[in-house]
């Protein structure tokens, strides 16, 4: 929720006028762009935030398992039934039930649920009287509904229902102004969890943070975050993406215009890695010991990649391209 881009305000605002009633909710988004943190943003703001917030991954739950997930089951319902035992759906009374991939529901789940949203009710797999439960359903996918009820999959009047209000969560290159707090968010975070004391990150990775377009959005960034506060190499922090100045391996083409793509990305990985060894040599100051202690491999494949690599030895530190014919002794 962090952030103050445009797209940013619009969801707030629908998420705290969501927040002040007790209407289904239906979040849309790709996966990583936050959808169950605004979910935990709006029942935190809801007459019930004292209540339960419970979860339910639909798509982490094998079919056969989530309907007694959801509505739990009698003793004596099945075989092994030798308690009763209550359901999401139950345990979130009087708080939020949050049903995440939500487009993953059996059609027979689906019925069970609109049940459950429109009145209300529902009844314990073996059970013979309906119960009765009071909650703020909040569901998410990153599909297309629309479609999928066009398709078969998904019932339209259990869509119409969960979708009163509705919010789309933004790509995150589609709010780059917000990755610098985000970005200074995570690694304020994981420098606490990780007792480290990563400095924050340069401009210039920043400006390519902020024109990158993030496949995995905020929990790729997130986790290169987590790279850097953990290697403490600011390379580590955009490894997978090239960044402006860096060298760019030669792309050879045949008279036909193919391209190797095994060999491009091979001389990429290598590079990559070159780089990537040399600053942790400078940081460590050419303790190769540590430096494999930082990069969380062995000594001896140190002296393998740094050879491979062509990387000088100690007299000549000061001009890191110069190839290498030997290594030095150990340190």
């Amino acid at each position: 929720m962090f952030g103050t881009s445009a797209a940013m305000q619009v969801v707030r605002q629908k998420a705290l006028k969501a927040a002040g009633t007790n209407v289904p909710v239906l979040i849309q988004g790709e996966s990583g762009t936050g959808k169950e943190v605004l979910a935990q943003f709006i029942h935190s703001r809801s007459a019930w935030s004292t209540g339960p917030f419970v979860k339910v991954n639909c798509a982490a739950i094998p079919g056969t398992l989530l309907e007694s997930e959801l509505f739990g089951y009698d003793k004596g319902a099945f075989t092994g039934a030798y308690a009763t035992k209550p359901g999401r759906v139950e345990l979130a009374h009087r708080g939020t039930l949050f049903l995440n991939e939500i487009a993953e529901l059996d059609p027979a789940l689906q019925a069970k649920l609109l049940q459950v949203v429109q009145d209300g009710q529902f009844c314990r797999i073996g059970g013979q009287e309906d119960k009765h439960v009071e909650t703020h359903v909040i569901c998410a996918t990153n599909r297309d509904l629309e479609n999928e009820i066009e398709a078969g999959n998904f019932r339209a009047d259990l869509f119409y229902r969960i979708n009163v209000i509705g919010i789309q969560m933004p790509l995150l290159h589609e709010r780059a102004e917000d990755i610098p707090i985000l970005a200074d968010y995570f690694l304020s975070s994981f420098n606490a969890r990780f007792h480290r004391n990563a400095p924050p990150l340069s401009r210039k990775t920043m400006q390519i943070f902020q024109h990158r377009q993030w496949p995995g959005n905020i929990r790729e960034l997130e986790n290169l975050i987590k790279r850097y506060v953990i290697l403490g190499l600011e390379e580590t922090a955009s490894s997978d993406f090239p960044r402006p100045g860096y060298a760019q391996p030669n792309v050879d083409t045949s008279p036909d215009g193919s391209i190797s793509l095994k060999n491009v990305t091979r001389q990429a990985v290598h590079e990559l890695e070159r780089r990537i060894i040399l600053r942790a040599l400078e940081t460590n100051k050419w303790n190769r010991k540590r430096v494999a202690r930082s990069l969380s491999i062995s000594y001896r494949a140190l002296l393998y990649k740094m050879r491979q690599a062509g990387i000088s030895p100690k007299s000549t530190r000061s001009r890191p391209d110069t190839p290498a014919a030997s290594l030095p002794p150990a340190d």
